[in-house]
């Protein structure tokens, strides 16, 4: 298939298996939700019964004083006892495979394409590191807010800092696509040459 370059009249070509998939929104829902469990810390930590400081002797004897039987001073139901069920830090980490990962991206890159969500440029390059600049090069397109992919090793300090201070408009490499931003942004802006990294690595 032939895709429309955004500010001039000329096409590339690219694959209809990597581009024009079907949409699978269990998959790509699976994708997102693992994405955004990964980015959570689970660091968060109790102290149980075993962990409290103190709490080695008997309180009282087992028989005879009239109080209930108590074998620690620690247990839950006591002031400064341990929690019932202490949380530990644990990963929220979801395994996908790899070929599932490839799948759900390329389910989203053809449905942006069939949605006109996905604009492909020639390149991105500002001379200076001005907001000015970058938002003039995306009024181009007509294109108010974006995601803006860049091949590899391709993007310069000018252009992430010129869009930096912009709500709305995010720049990445390939190596750094998430599936959350693809979704998220109601356009996504790649150059000529990141549009041919993601094929080779969805092929």
């Amino acid at each position: 298939m032939k895709l429309a370059f955004a500010n001039n009249n000329s096409s590339v070509d690219v694959s209809d298996a990597t581009f024009a998939r079907d949409y699978n929104e269990p998959l790509i829902h699976q994708m997102v939700t693992s994405y955004l469990a990964g980015g959570r810390q689970g660091t968060k930590a109790q102290k149980n019964r075993s962990a409290v400081s103190g709490g080695g002797a008997k309180p009282w004897r087992q028989k005879g004083t009239g109080r209930a039987r108590a074998g620690t001073s620690r247990g839950p139901l006591w002031r400064k006892g341990g929690v019932t069920f202490a949380a530990q830090p644990r990963s929220f980490e979801q395994k996908i495979n790899k070929k599932m990962v490839r799948a759900a991206y390329a389910s989203i890159f053809s449905e942006l394409i069939r949605a006109e969500r996905l604009h492909v440029v020639a390149d991105f390059v500002v001379g200076n590191p001005k907001t000015k600049e970058a938002l003039a090069k995306l009024s181009e397109i007509n294109v108010p807010n974006a995601y803006i992919i860049v091949a590899n090793e391709k993007a310069d300090s000018n252009l992430y800092m010129a869009v930096r201070n912009v709500p709305y408009v995010e720049v990445t490499e390939v190596d750094g696509i998430d599936p959350v931003s693809l979704v998220k942004f109601n356009h996504v802006v790649i150059t000529e040459a990141a549009l041919k990294e993601v094929e080779g690595w969805l092929s």
